[in-house]
Order: C-alpha cells, then structure tokens, then sequence
C-alpha cells in the first residue's frame, strides 16, 4: 500500500468510525486497506468474502461518499477479497479450520468470454419473483434466438447478472462449440473509444461480429453516448440479422431509460422484456434455505421464517445477512440461537419505509430526467405535471404522509391539490399500464 493510499484510507476510516459502534466498525473495518487505485475506481482490499458482502449491503454508500470527499476524481469503489500487507495465511495444519471452511465457489473469471464460472443454473434460485425471468432463460437455451433479444431489467442485487451469466455458461459447456461473450456497457464503450483512439475500428467491428452469443449487462449506461449507440445499434442489427442470440440486462425497462436513442429502444422493445423484481417472502425463504445448504450450513425453519419475515431487501443483502450469521457462529464455534441471531441483526435491517421526502421527490425526478428544483416549481408543463402527482401518490400511498404535509413540503400547496393529485393517479393506473411499470419501477429504486 503506498504512503498516499494509506493516508486516504485512514481518514476515510476515522470519519466512518465517528459514525458507527466500536464493536461493527472493528468487526467490518479491521484489515481492511487501498489496494490500488485505476481511473477513479478505489480497489479495497477486504480479509474474506464476509467482509465484502457486509461492506458493499452496509456500508458502500458510506464509504464511497467518504472517499469523494477527499477526492472529487473518485467515482468508484470496489472490493477484493485478499490479504493485507504483512498479512499472511498460516498453514493448514497449524490452524483447527482446515474441515471448517465454508465450500465457497471458486470466483474466478474466464478471460476469453469474460464468464464467471460461479454463474450457473445449478445454483441459481428460482421463486415467483423471478419464474417468469428463468423460463425465458431456458427457452433460449433450447431455440437460439426464440426470443431474440432477451431484455432482463430489475433493482440492484435482484439476481440479473446471474440470470444471464448462466446462460452463458450453459451454452459454453453444452459442447454446441459457439462462441460467447459477456461484458458490461461501460466495457463495450472503453473498447469502441481505444479502437477509435488506435485507428483499429475495423478490428473492433469483427472482434464483436465473431460471437454467437452476446450478452451485455447494464446497459443503461450507453445513455447518452452518441456514439457508442450508433455503433451497438449497427452491431445489434448484425447479429439480429443472422440469427445470432443477444441478450440485455438493465436496472429499468428499456422504455424509460432517459436519454436512450429511440432507434435504439426499439430495437430493445423487440424480443422478451421481463422484469426481475424485489424477492416476495416465498422466494426469500427459498433464498435463504438454499442459499444455507449450498454453504454447508444448517438453519431451523423458525429462523428461516424469521430472516424471511424480517429481512426484505435484495438477493445480496440476505446473503450479507446470512453470511453474518455463518461468521459469527465459527466464532463462536456453535450454532446461534433465535434471540442472538434477533439482536444479531436487529441493527442492520433496512426500516420498511426509511426514504425521506426528500430522497422520494430526487428519485422520481431523476426517474423522469427532470430537476428537483422542478418539481417544487408552480408550473403546468407536462413534463413536469405527471412526476409532481407521482411524488404526491408515492408519498401518500407507500409511506402514508397527510396531504397537508405533502402540500407542505411541495412548495405551500393546498392539501386539496394534494388529493386531487392523488385520486388522478389512481384513476390512471387502472387503464395506464405504462404508469403502472413506471410506478414499480420507482418503487423498486426506493426499496
């Protein structure tokens, strides 16, 4: 670690520490350090894959809005499970955990196809949340192209990147002998722009136009990048041409990704868009027992039921839960009761409704591409109309704000334009589907 990166670690670390209890911050933080810093990425070096789950469900926006302030270049963090300096692995047989160790999957990552081998069907969990998702999954796998492309869109940790990987990786050992690769939209971006920079754009059109099977994640991201979409849109037309499988994942339905080129959102509209929510309390039970099983571990049904109940977040925050509780029961060397794994976690659970009015009246209005400052204003625009009753009928309905305090904090308005804002968007879900995916959408970006 250089002198530089262990100066901005320790002040990042004496400012989380003035924010958290001296038993998590030593429990979290302890040997953790920079490894290195690319482009505005921080690389965090973490002790054990406990620790990065608990860091990045817990604590990342903590830790990513504390290293920005010590540096406005910084835009990224990321977390690698290694060892740091001076740190060493004592030898197996020195140390009583050589037939403890939790069987977790090897994490490594295919350079050719960019595949994490970690990704497949077999340990892919399938609920209501996520049934209509995995059969369409499995339908391409069996007819190249039935869907073509497959638009899989959802909140962060609600298993997408999984979903896709898997079908990858299942093609790829199907012994069909075709040519995949994964990447991410700001991956696909980086290339186009070397390629251009290096005068190899000819060698990027072909390096792409090889493949049998693409599958780009996050694609989001390719807003607002003219020329990135020109390119991908000639490359999508490629492969739709020949028959060639694509398939996309996105944190919101390609219809209401702000700034995408509408060509472009066709083309998306297409195939197969379906959407992986939040899990239901049925899928997180289900979760949460093979998700246990898979790791060697044993819990009651009580406990499950309790976890399931108490815990309502995505994919990877059950596992950071879970993971807590399988960390804390090799330190103790025993199985927790229901009462420590209550105050273990008591702590750490997400309130139900914990957004504030003002984080609700943000999301919307990023949601839509409009300003904050827009939705206060005393104006009649369209654009602007339709997003200040959204924020209006979310408040009201999700987090149950009198319409005198949503009157209030919107600018003075009187509480009848509230209700009238209200009712008028309960009116329009029952014929506007649009509104009603708009509506989930939004919901899924505050839970």
């Amino acid at each position: 670690m250089t002198e530089e990166n262990k100066k901005l670690w320790q002040s990042v670390l004496s400012e989380i520490e003035l924010s958290i209890s001296k038993a998590n911050f030593n429990m979290w933080f302890k040997d953790t350090f920079i490894n290195k810093q690319e482009e505005g990425t921080i690389f965090v070096g973490v002790p054990n894959v406990f620790v990065k789950d608990w860091l990045i469900n817990k604590y990342h926006k903590n830790i990513l809005k504390s290293l920005r302030s010590f540096g406005e270049h910084i835009h990224a963090v990321e977390y690698l499970v290694i060892k740091p300096e001076g740190k060493r692995e004592l030898p197996k047989e020195n140390t009583n955990e050589s037939h403890s160790e939790l069987p977790l999957q090897d994490f490594y990552i295919n350079k050719e196809d960019n595949l994490n081998s970690k990704y497949t069907f077999d340990n892919f969990v399938v609920g209501p949340f996520n049934e209509l998702a995995y059969a369409a999954a499995q339908a391409i796998i069996k007819r190249t192209a039935i869907y073509n492309p497959l638009f899989i869109y959802g909140g962060t940790g609600h298993g997408k990147t999984h979903l896709v990987q898997a079908v990858g990786n299942h093609v790829k050992n199907s012994g069909q002998g075709k040519k995949i690769y994964y990447l991410t939209s700001e991956k696909f971006t980086l290339d186009l722009m070397n390629s251009i920079q290096g005068g190899t754009a000819n060698q990027f059109k072909e390096k792409y136009r090889r493949y049998d099977l693409l599958i780009v994640d996050d694609i989001q991201f390719f807003a607002g990048k003219q020329k990135t979409e020109e390119e991908f849109f000639h490359l999508f037309n490629s492969f739709y041409d020949n028959n060639k499988q694509i398939i996309f994942s996105s944190d919101k339905h390609p219809n209401f990704i702000v700034g995408l080129e509408d060509r472009l959102k066709s083309r998306l509209n297409s195939g197969m868009i379906v959407e992986i929510p939040k899990p239901d309390l049925e899928s997180r039970i289900q979760i949460f027992k093979t998700k246990s099983r898979m790791l060697g571990f044993s819990l009651s049904a009580e406990i499950i039921e309790y976890l399931a109940s108490s815990v309502e977040g995505n994919i990877r925050e059950l596992e950071g839960v879970l993971n807590s509780i399988i960390c804390q029961s090799k330190l103790k060397g025993r199985d927790l009761t229901i009462t420590e794994i209550k105050d273990l976690i008591k702590n750490n659970l997400k309130p139900k409704k914990n957004s504030s009015i003002k984080e609700v009246i943000k999301t919307i209005a990023e949601f839509y591409g409009i300003t904050e400052e827009e939705i206060y204003e005393k104006t009649r625009k369209k654009t602007v109309v339709k997003p200040r009753q959204v924020v209006m009928y979310i408040l009201r309905e999700d987090f149950d704000v009198s319409y005198p305090t949503i009157g209030e904090k919107l600018g003075g308005k009187d509480h009848t334009t509230v209700m009238h804002s209200c009712e008028k968007i309960k009116e329009d879900i029952k014929t506007d589907s649009s509104l009603i995916r708009e509506l989930s959408q939004i919901r899924s970006m505050l839970t």
